[in-house]
């Protein structure tokens, strides 16, 4: 299995994401910076983009990366059923890029979040939250534009199609007001396409990926990942 791991310029989270992939048997994640365009994709058999700032979140976080030619490579694999997970600011890429509904504004305090938060799984119908029925994960945020949103008739459709496995939530599982660290529109922490393949996630899991760092919950996500892709 051959994951490829994009770099766009400011991206700086793709060496975490390779350390934390690398652990995960079978599976083999490879740097493709963005500048390779479609060719760098051609054995990719599935995708992650990391968290960073893509061209200095010039314009939007995300809205200049969205339009480079290597995401057309990107939504080709995605409409193929491919999995691609984009984390933080790949979240905010995939929802620039229109594959994922809604986007990320500015956190409701206007400053810059870097802290643990816990994270409720709330839909097991997704491959990236099987097997996590009601779980309660830690994991770290670092964003300044995390906070989702999205239109009623958006909402009403991830509701009704269980596309919001992840909610923030309190080390009990709790989602309330007091538990969100952005504002996000009822907790939402991360969104999946129609088909399920897809996912956009603020929380960064591979910064929690070994006890060390302060929890192991993440791999938990992308073990999910690598198993949806055998």
């Amino acid at each position: 299995m051959s994951i490829a791991v994009i770099r766009f310029p400011g991206t700086n989270n793709e060496d975490d994401v390779l350390k934390a992939l690398g652990k995960i048997p079978d599976a083999n994640p490879y740097l493709v910076p963005s500048r390779k365009g479609l060719a760098g994709l051609k054995d990719a058999d599935a995708v992650v983009i990391p968290g960073g700032f893509s061209y200095g979140d010039y314009l939007r976080a995300g809205a200049v990366a969205s339009v480079e030619v290597i995401v057309e490579g990107i939504r080709d694999l995605a409409e193929d059923g491919k999995p691609v997970l984009g984390i933080c600011n790949g979240f905010q890429i995939l929802a620039e890029m229109g594959l994922l509904p809604g986007v990320l504004l500015p956190n409701d305090s206007s400053r810059f979040i870097c802290k643990w938060i816990y994270l409720k799984v709330c839909e097991t119908n997704s491959i990236f939250s099987e097997n996590l029925e009601n779980a309660v994960l830690r994991l770290p945020i670092a964003h300044a534009e995390g906070n989702y949103f999205c239109s009623r008739e958006q909402l009403e459709a991830l509701r009704d199609e269980q596309r919001i496995p992840f909610r923030y939530c309190d080390s009990h599982g709790e989602t309330s007001t007091e538990s969100n660290p952005n504002g996000s529109l009822e907790n939402i922490a991360g969104v999946t396409n129609q088909r399920g393949n897809v996912l956009g996630l603020m929380p960064h899991p591979e910064r929690a990926s070994r006890q060390i760092l302060g929890s192991s919950d993440g791999l938990l996500i992308l073990e999910n990942f690598v198993r949806a892709i055998k």
